[in-house]
């Protein structure tokens, strides 16, 4: 399985809205929309995971599609590496 960042879509995007993005392209097997903790409303971005071949497909034809006015941010998802996250109290 290989997990995909997409990036910079409307807020108003829902986790149905990417399945149907991407489902030309392979299947889908699961999509993850992070929330603002603070608010509970979308981050603009998510994860898709997909087969690897089906993967590549969707990237090279999705990456920089433009979906409600904003260029989409379509590539394999890096591991976050260190660090802690979040807020610091210092």
């Amino acid at each position: 399985m290989t997990k995909i960042y997409v990036g910079n879509f409307p807020f108003s995007t829902s986790e149905d809205d990417l399945r149907k993005l991407f489902a030309p392209y392979g299947a889908v097997e699961s999509v993850t929309l992070p929330t603002d903790r603070d608010t509970g409303r979308p981050r603009g971005f998510g994860f898709v995971e997909m087969s690897a071949s089906d993967a590549a497909r969707a990237i090279q034809n999705l990456n920089g599609k433009s979906i409600g006015g904003r260029p989409l941010r379509v590539n394999e998802a890096q591991e976050r590496k260190g660090g802690f996250g979040g807020r610091r109290n210092a």
